[in-house]
């Protein structure tokens, strides 16, 4: 059975409805992409997959379950996020900011254990932020603070993790390296990953499932060579482009015809 699923769901802010019905399956153990044009419902989506934002029809599924009937804390322990532009209080120092992503695993009066600090210098690592970890999180450029974020949701340490635009604020070799870490934490360490990201290619190289969305409805899923076509860039991007193989990775590459129109 298919771990998390979002089975005919409505999904909206106050009155503004943004997908009537929506119906999708996580793969577990692969690396999904959400991909779209702005304003299609892409973070929508990936929000519906925690309980930031419940259904207003239809339901979020986590192991058969209402993701929204379910304890809080349970629901921490088994779907990290990475939102997009979180903001973090002032005057916390990194390492600190970064130790909150083990509140899902204290419990109350328990002492700070070691696998909490091996959790927290893991995530740290992993991300090249243990230089930072002194210095004041509102003093980092954008990039720094990025990498400090998804630090946070590492140290949580839990099997599903969902990424809302992480490449934000990051140059294109930190994009990268980011974007190799996702792949690294699902091919060697079994990480169920779900990324919003913007670059379809980035998208194809490193997806293992891509989820093409437009104007709040999922329009095709599959592996990125069955999703990723001329005719999907067309009718999803409006980009008269072609789709020919990358020469490194195999995996298709969108080229915008020249001169575009």
């Amino acid at each position: 059975m298919t771990r998390l699923m979002v089975d005919g769901a409505a999904l909206g802010y106050a009155d503004k409805l943004v997908c009537a019905d929506v119906s999708v399956e996580i793969p577990d153990g692969a690396f999904t992409v959400i991909v779209g044009p702005n304003a299609c419902g892409k973070s929508t989506l990936l929000k519906s997959l925690t309980r930031l934002l419940p259904p207003t029809r239809g339901s979020v599924l986590l192991d058969g379950k209402s993701l929204h009937d379910l304890p809080t804390k349970h629901v921490a322990r088994e779907v990290g996020l990475l939102p997009q532009g979180p903001v973090a209080p002032d005057g916390i120092r990194v390492v600190d900011l970064v130790t909150r992503g083990r509140y899902p695993h204290q419990r109350l009066f328990a002492p700070w254990s070691p696998e909490d600090e091996a959790a927290v210098a893991e995530a740290m690592d992993a991300t090249g932020i243990r230089q930072l970890s002194g210095r004041m999180v509102d003093e980092l450029s954008g990039g720094q603070r990025q990498r400090v974020w998804m630090a946070v949701a590492l140290a949580q340490q839990t099997p599903i993790l969902l990424l809302d635009e992480p490449t934000t604020y990051l140059d294109v070799s930190h994009q990268i390296e980011l974007l190799e870490l996702c792949r690294t934490l699902n091919r060697t360490q079994g990480h169920t990953l779900v990324a919003v990201l913007h670059d379809l290619n980035q998208a194809a190289r490193y997806a293992d499932h891509v989820i093409a969305m437009k104007d709040g409805e999922v329009v095709a899923t599959g592996a990125p060579g069955e999703v990723i076509t001329e005719a999907l860039v067309a009718d999803v991007f409006g980009l008269d482009a072609r789709v020919i193989a990358d020469p490194e990775s195999g995996s298709p590459l969108v080229v915008p015809r020249w001169p575009h129109g």
